[in-house]
């Protein structure tokens, strides 16, 4: 965000246009109070935000005749940029959790990974689960797409389940099923 402070105008940025850099012979005016003043000349809108200690805004360019309110510029930027620091709080952010498997693995190994998954499922967040094959295992790979479709078979009911078997990278993504 760029300022240019000009003597008592400031643009803050190129869509908003304030005092002296609006455009235009007539105006429909709205006062700080929310108060339609009706239609005036650019000088007489201007003369009176600036008697009155207030910017003059321009709202609604597009319009016939544009509408400009009188308000504090500084004081509305900042309740604007309020208002997006408590949306972007209240923003629920997807963590992608990864969790590797071989086509060998032991069944406690197994267990230990799968109760990993329910406790990221439970944080609601999703799970990749990438197999990872070495060697000849690469030749024969029917026995790790079986361990995958083991885990997607305990996680049909608590899980949305997406295969993906591709090539060479043989995956599946659980996320939590929606209440």
């Amino acid at each position: 965000m760029f300022y240019f402070f000009i003597w008592g105008c400031c643009i803050i940025s190129d869509k908003t246009r304030i005092n002296d850099k609006i455009k235009g012979k007539e105006f429909r005016i709205i006062s700080f109070d929310g108060e339609q003043l009706g239609i005036m000349s650019a000088e007489q809108a201007l003369d009176l935000a600036i008697s009155k200690g207030y910017d003059l805004v321009e709202i609604a360019p597009g319009a016939t005749p544009p509408v400009c309110k009188i308000m504090d510029y500084n004081k509305y930027k900042y309740e604007q940029t309020r208002k997006l620091k408590e949306a972007k709080k209240n923003q629920k952010q997807i963590v992608v959790k990864e969790i590797k498997v071989t086509a060998r693995i032991d069944s406690h190994d197994l267990e230990t990974k799968l109760n990993q998954v329910t406790k990221f499922l439970e944080k609601e967040n999703k799970v990749k689960v990438t197999l990872v094959l070495f060697g000849r295992e690469k030749m024969n790979n029917s026995l790790g797409v079986d361990t995958l479709d083991e885990i997607a078979e305990k996680f049909t009911e608590t899980a949305e389940v997406e295969k993906k078997y591709a090539d060479k990278q043989k995956h599946l993504i659980l996320s939590p099923k929606k209440k």
